[in-house]
């Protein structure tokens, strides 16, 4: 059974970096995307970013990459701002499903 982890979410300070991290267990077949999301209070998942491209409000300040050796994808948050507060979500789609972790929450704030 696949299952993805996340974790590294916390409090964090405006102008601050945190780093999270997203393991990937289960046999794995055809991965298509690894993605990171972001679902704030309110409001709807909306796509962060893969190693390829990125959202506008997050170009220069995070950073995806991946260890194919750990089975793990991160995202580099760097210059974090009030507005980045949000559960992050990792996802991986493959040729058989879209999987999704159970999110780890990132608050910025004074």
């Amino acid at each position: 059974q696949v299952q993805l982890a996340e974790s590294g979410g916390g409090l964090v300070q405006p102008g601050g970096s945190l780093k999270l991290s997203c393991v990937v267990s289960g046999t794995i077949f055809n991965i298509y995307t690894l993605s990171w999301y972001r679902q704030a209070q309110g409001n709807g998942r909306e796509l962060v970013g893969t190693v390829f491209n990125y959202a506008d409000f997050v170009k220069g300040r995070f950073t995806v990459s991946g260890d194919g050796a750990k089975k793990t994808v991160y995202l580099q948050m760097n210059g974090l701002k009030p507005e980045d507060t949000a559960m992050y979500y990792c996802n991986m789609k493959t040729g058989r499903a879209t999987y999704w972790g159970q999110g780890t929450q990132v608050t910025v704030s004074s």
